[in-house]
């Protein structure tokens, strides 16, 4: 959809004034600042362990959830274990952690711990080079640590094989983004007059349509509005994942992204999307307070009763959410017992009553928490 004589919102003259319908917004906003605000008040009462091991849930779905929306799949395991190690988590036994996975939590946790500390280019470049350490993006070498040169032409976004190539969005020139990036990070970091939650969506929305990085923009575009986001939640510490959200509504997400960059300077639609999807990330994040609460009783309940190591780590996973049925086989291979030693370590916990056998059917015995391990049972 062509605007003038343009096709893409940064070619209009008044780029990047954008504007916005602040009276369509009230409603999204209010309503979103509301559950931000029962969310934290939640949180408010469960003392100081239980937000650690809330913001680790919301932080490792973070991690996980904006590197698979560009297709790549981080060990949940090895980023729990980083963040953990980060934040002084106590989680037992830490798992291996390789370099892409360090280099993304360290962005994400920068963004969000630093809130409060000015985005700068050189943060940026930092951002930059820890998302890709070796130089390269796959099998092409990039210019890491600095903005993109467009020599091998225009920086576009778009789909499809090679010769049938759909172009979704052509970023601006090279040449401009010096210019480009002064604007936006000289406007992030005043008191530009915005309300904070529509910054952090107005944020997004520009960094990505500048696209200044040969690779990993929509990973940093998202850093940038957490880092907002923490600075308009008044806290350094995540309870909620936006970049989750996004993964779960990616087609439309794109989709308004695709729509905004090609419409014009009034992007309401854009932040009613992004209070939307903000709105439902909060609301979901209290599924993670349920679990983690849930968790929390658990161990209270059973405070003081002996169990081996492959019995609290397999507990740990049921706790955590496990895919699928825990049967014998599966926990012999999780824990690397045998089979035997297995049916020994359940049999256990059957009498104590942490465990029960599963009500659901099938070929083989599964087994699941008996009432969260809160009923009778010896402790």
């Amino acid at each position: 959809m062509k605007r003038g004589d343009w096709t893409y919102i940064w070619e209009d003259p008044q780029w990047p004034a954008c504007r916005y319908d602040l009276v369509r917004l009230a409603a999204p906003l209010a309503q979103t600042s509301l559950v931000q605000g029962l969310l934290v008040g939640r949180l408010a009462d469960v003392g100081a362990n239980l937000q650690s091991q809330a913001s680790l849930v919301a932080l490792t779905d973070d991690v996980l959830k904006t590197s698979e929306i560009e297709g790549e799949r981080l060990s949940a395991d090895s980023v729990r274990s980083s963040i953990a190690r980060r934040l002084g988590v106590d989680i037992g036994a830490l798992a291996p952690v390789d370099r892409n996975v360090e280099g993304v939590v360290e962005m994400v946790l920068d963004a969000t711990l630093h809130c409060a500390a000015p985005l700068t280019t050189d943060r940026l470049f930092g951002w930059h080079a820890a998302l890709f350490p070796t130089g390269f993006s796959g099998m092409s070498r990039i210019n890491v640590g600095g903005w993109r040169d467009d020599a091998s032409g225009a920086m576009q976004v778009v789909s499809g094989p090679i010769g049938r190539q759909r172009v979704h969005f052509e970023a601006p020139p090279a040449a401009r983004l010096d210019s480009e990036m002064d604007r936006f990070l000289d406007w992030v970091n005043r008191d530009s007059g915005e309300p904070p939650l529509l910054k952090a969506g107005l944020a997004h929305l520009w960094f990505v349509t500048l696209h200044p990085f040969d690779d990993g923009n929509g990973r940093i575009a998202r850093a940038v509005g957490d880092l907002l986001l923490a600075r308009a939640d008044g806290s350094p510490q995540r309870f909620y994942s936006l970049s989750a959200q996004i993964q779960r509504e990616r087609s439309d997400y794109y989709d308004i992204l695709e729509r905004t960059q090609q419409g014009t300077l009034d992007i309401t639609a854009w932040l009613d999307w992004f209070l939307g999807a903000l709105y439902r990330a909060v609301q979901n994040a209290q599924q993670t307070v349920d679990a983690v609460l849930l968790k929390s009783r658990f161990w209270q309940r059973w405070t003081g009763t002996a169990m081996n190591e492959r019995q609290l780590k397999l507990l740990n996973r049921l706790l955590d959410g496990f895919d699928g049925k825990l049967t014998t086989s599966k926990w012999a291979a999780i824990a690397k017992c045998s089979p035997d030693t297995a049916l020994r370590d359940i049999s256990e916990l059957l009498a104590l009553g942490a465990l029960k056998k599963s009500d659901s059917g099938g070929r083989s015995t599964s087994y699941e928490l008996l009432a969260a391990g809160l009923g009778g049972g010896a402790s």
